[in-house]
């Protein structure tokens, strides 16, 4: 638990005091775009791992 209290304290120190606004709402958009598709990954490999498809 501690590892995601560290990893939510540097994404939002990342952001602090950053200008111009919009900017920073696009990359924090993007950066929850890129955990939405990491996942997806993740789950298509194990997927295909505990269904016995032949790599």
């Amino acid at each position: 638990m501690a590892t995601l209290l560290h990893f939510k304290h540097i994404y939002l120190e990342a952001f602090e005091n950053c200008k111009p606004e919009i900017v920073v709402f696009l990359l924090k958009i993007y950066s929850v775009f890129c955990l939405v598709m990491l996942s997806m990954t993740l789950y298509a490999f194990l997927y295909r791992v505990f269904t016995g498809f032949d790599f």
